[in-house]
């Protein structure tokens, strides 16, 4: 590094052991609820910020201290709308030899709590790590909210287009000729990713299994699902255009379709 003045931080991602049913014991940074994110983790430790001089010509050391520890996340609310569960999943508890969750969030649709005696169709949304169901927003879009420039789509005010379709997609969902469904967005994150892909795997374990045998029927017992496979579908972009696909292939009969958006490199031939 050249020499000047840094601004140092330190943050140390905890590994901690596994004792997988297979006999291997590996070191591994546990997933705590926020998808991977080494950064909110947490438990993590990290330092202050420090402001060091480093000069290449009289190299030093500089004593940085891990005092500070990421507090506990906050847990999203339920609303009349949004429901969120978690469950212990016994599959990849007995694979990792230590207690597994599994996580969703359900987008209820309109009249769920005063047509009690109707069941919905379910709609799977495959993707990566979410924080609360997405591009559901039940006010109007903030007018104060200062717009911001989306270096990814090159677009300025990406930021109230996102509250502006949110907010369109919620107008809908409510409306009277809308299709009643059930929406549901899955959190699988393990000790490697902030998904599985959703599939079982040698490394990761019967996630596949453990997805669609044990959260997706406890999903449809509590919120009224027709447990049926002509009333379930996937969907997903990406790699959750990989992951629906996937989901399809390997459970074809409990699922009616899968809807696949720029999907990761498709094929889904065993390997020897």
């Amino acid at each position: 590094m050249p020499t000047g003045d840094y601004s140092v931080q330190v943050v140390l991602n905890r590994y901690e052991e596994f004792h997988l049913a297979d006999g291997r014991m590996l070191q591994l940074p546990p997933d705590q609820g926020e998808g991977q994110h080494w950064e909110s983790k947490p438990g993590n430790l990290f330092s202050k910020p420090l402001r060091v001089h480093i000069d290449r010509a009289h190299p030093g050391a500089t004593a940085i201290v891990l005092d500070q520890k990421m507090p506990p996340l906050a847990t999203p609310a339920d609303t009349e709308f949004v429901k969120h569960i978690k469950i212990k999943s016994e599959l990849l508890s007995k694979f990792w030899g230590r207690d597994m969750y599994l996580g969703a969030h359900i987008l209820l649709p309109k009249g769920f709590d005063t047509h009690p005696e109707a069941h919905f169709p379910l709609m799977v949304f495959h993707g990566h790590f979410p924080d609360d169901i997405s591009e559901f927003r039940t006010t109007p879009p903030d007018p104060n909210l200062k717009p911001d420039y989306s270096t990814r789509f090159h677009l300025a005010g990406y930021n109230r287009i996102q509250q502006q379709e949110a907010y369109a997609f919620y107008q809908k969902w409510i409306s009277a000729d809308f299709p009643r469904f059930l929406v549901v967005e899955i959190q699988h994150a393990n000790p490697y990713f902030d998904d599985s892909y959703a599939v079982n795997s040698a490394n990761l374990g019967p996630y596949g299994d453990a997805i669609n045998k044990e959260l997706i029927p406890e999903i449809e017992k509590r919120f009224r699902g027709l447990a049926q496979g002509w009333a379930r579908f996937t969907y997903g972009g990406s790699t959750g255009g990989w992951e629906a696909l996937a989901t399809q292939v390997f459970y074809p009969d409990m699922y009616n379709g899968a809807f696949a958006a720029c999907p990761d490199p498709t094929d889904f031939a065993p390997t020897q």
